[in-house]
């Protein structure tokens, strides 16, 4: 079912590197050593230096080039975040070492608040020492399902999937929506969102960091190199950035959402390709 030229697991919800190390053991001792078949291994293994923050960066990174293009001042730029996990917590820490505010995060228990910008590094220790953002002394601790009505620029759903739904999407204040999460939004909530005027950055683009990694991680692997986590970096900023220029271009000259921009641009990649190969 997997092999290097075949399917590339990586890992996500309650797996990570030790599970991946694992995985690629095991496949090892049935038919030999392959770091290529998996992703998301230990460094030691054959893992990329990058990629635990990849996921968060590249929403970093997509969120930059918006702001690019929007002429935005990235110190007037609050964010919420919905989620405090891995992805959530570099996504936080990331956007505000770039200059960005963020007001409120949350996780399972709970969300906290300050209008003025949080210190996510102290927010992330904070939820090591007690299991929970809960309780951070430098902020406000409001109900979860509330974070997603503040008061800001740019909500990020960085949590589960469907936290977005047609019973809540009118009570978004958020300008910008950039799906860092799996499928948080429902369809439903897209249709709300879009006759609101609140432009929806869909998951494919604005949580690709992860997988451009595993995909680098891969290359890596191929080639039995280990990249400087510099050249990862950079390399990973310039497909988001391309990518998001492209998302945004096609929007605009269509008259149509970033979602069905980025679906477009997919599907012709993959019938073009198929119809070089003589298909249809």
């Amino acid at each position: 079912m997997i092999g290097p030229y075949t399917d590339i697991p990586a890992p996500d919800v309650n797996t990570g590197a030790r599970e991946m190390g694992w995985m690629y053991d095991e496949y090892s001792r049935l038919f030999g050593d392959a770091p290529a078949i998996l992703t998301g291994k230990p460094i030691a293994l054959g893992g990329s230096l990058g990629r635990e923050q990849a996921t968060g960066r590249g929403g970093v990174l997509c969120l930059d080039r918006i702001a690019h293009h929007r002429g935005w001042n990235r110190e007037r730029i609050r964010i919420a975040v919905e989620g405090y996990g891995n992805v959530a917590s570099w996504f936080s820490i990331l956007a505000d070492q770039a200059g960005y505010r963020i007001v409120a995060v949350s996780d399972s228990q709970g969300a906290i608040h300050n209008p003025e910008g949080l210190d996510p590094n102290a927010v992330r220790e904070h939820k090591k020492a007690t299991t929970s953002v809960v309780g951070f002394k430098h902020a406000d601790t409001i109900p979860g399902e509330d974070l997603l009505a503040l008061d800001c620029e740019v909500l990020v759903p960085a949590a589960l999937e469907e936290h977005i739904r047609d019973d809540n999407a009118n009570a978004i204040q958020a300008t910008l929506v950039l799906e860092v999460a799996n499928y948080p939004t429902t369809p439903k909530a897209d249709d709300i969102l879009k006759a609101r005027g609140v432009t929806v950055i869909p998951d494919i683009l604005a949580s690709a960091g992860g997988v451009v990694i595993s995909y680098l991680e891969w290359v890596q692997n191929l080639e039995r190199e280990r990249w400087s986590e510099d050249r990862v970096n950079n390399r990973l900023a310039e497909l988001m950035y391309a990518a998001t220029d492209a998302v945004i271009s096609r929007a605009h000259e269509k008259g149509i959402t970033h979602r069905e921009a980025a679906y477009e641009i997919a599907v012709e990649r993959v019938a073009e390709a198929e119809r070089l190969r003589g298909h249809w």
